[in-house]
């Protein structure tokens, strides 16, 4: 069609926000009748929108004191995010959520790992399929640009001892995904476990590596719990 540019081909990349909620207190001092209406109001939503899109649900009541739970959604396009929480923030219990971070990035292939046996989970996957660990952990990741000015087989050696570590840890997860031009930070890391101290061990591990001396910024760190929704908006009180 004349004035339309031929869309790139992106081989089936999609979009991965994570979107942390607060719930303002005031909402658990309302009639248990008002606060069971708002919480069914945004089960209906969510469980509808998650057979749009790829949505999980996680709580983090008890766990930080800036969030109470979180939603890691998948999609191919933008404007589902923009409809899921459109909706979510018209229900009865959207009228005391805030969201104190929310972070967008979408999927890509690594240039570090192409020779590892795992890529498989995580560096040439450009379809995110979350699986059944108890355990998520999130951050965002930015480089420092030194980093960027290395010789890139510098890098890829550093890269392949930060490989290693990681496959010493089989018990944990990663989901890398990408927010260059899209959002404040460059990479998000998602790691599914359901040990805990395994990755405990394996950030210590990684924090000896050379790779580790161009972080810029890994926090803040979400440890998230993986609930159904129901659940989810019942531990909010």
């Amino acid at each position: 069609m004349a004035g339309q540019y031929p869309r790139r081909h992106q081989d089936q990349r999609q979009f991965v926000q994570f979107v942390f909620y607060q719930v303002d207190p005031a909402w658990r001092r309302l009639p248990r009748e008002e606060r069971e209406a708002g919480k069914q109001a945004a089960q209906a939503v969510i469980e509808r929108f998650a057979q749009r899109m790829i949505l999980r649900t996680y709580t983090l009541v008890g766990i930080r004191g800036d969030c109470d739970f979180m939603l890691w959604a998948v999609s191919e396009e933008l404007e589902t995010f923009t409809a899921l929480q459109a909706e979510l923030l018209a229900t009865p219990l959207g009228g005391y959520l805030t969201r104190p971070y929310s972070y967008l990035a979408q999927t890509k292939r690594s240039m570090y790992v192409d020779k590892h046996s795992h890529e498989g989970q995580e560096g040439r996957r450009l379809r995110i399929t979350p699986g059944t660990a108890k355990y998520l952990f999130v951050y965002p990741f930015v480089k420092t640009r030194a980093w960027y000015m290395l010789p890139k087989e510098e890098r890829q050696k550093m890269m392949d001892v930060h490989i290693e570590v990681g496959h010493k840890y089989p018990s944990v997860r990663l989901n890398t995904t990408y927010s260059f031009g899209l959002d404040d930070q460059e990479f998000m890391l998602a790691f599914e476990s359901d040990h805990p101290g395994d990755f405990l061990d394996l950030v210590m591990e990684l924090r000896e590596t050379r790779a580790s001396e161009y972080t810029l910024r890994d926090t803040p760190i979400f440890t998230c719990i993986a609930v159904p929704p129901g659940e989810m908006l019942d531990l909010l009180g």
